[in-house]
């Protein structure tokens, strides 16, 4: 038997929900305001309108997001680490190298 705590389905929801929020850049939360003040139409009207794009892009497989600062820290620091085993095995191998 599991010990673990059987969630409810709202909250299960709630936590999807989270972590596939939509972050716009502030450029794009620029232009939708823009397009609303300058009434051609609703801020509501604009952002659903950028919604549903997104959404079509998602299903379609487009799926290319921009990374977070701490996506690229991660990388940063992964690719440094990569960088220090692939220098000591290249001395190791120049050591076994030598007569």
């Amino acid at each position: 038997m599991s010990t673990k705590k059987k969630q409810e389905p709202e909250s299960i929801i709630r936590e999807i929900k989270r972590k596939t929020r939509r972050k716009y850049t502030s450029e794009e939360k620029t232009r939708i305001v823009l397009e609303g003040l300058h009434g051609e139409s609703s801020i509501a009207d604009v952002s659903r309108k950028t919604f549903l794009e997104a959404c079509k892009k998602r299903l379609t497989g487009d799926t290319v997001r921009e990374a977070d600062a701490t996506a690229v820290k991660d990388h940063r620091a992964e690719n440094e680490a990569l960088k220090q085993v692939f220098a000591e095995w290249s001395l190791e191998n120049q050591v076994l190298k030598k007569p």
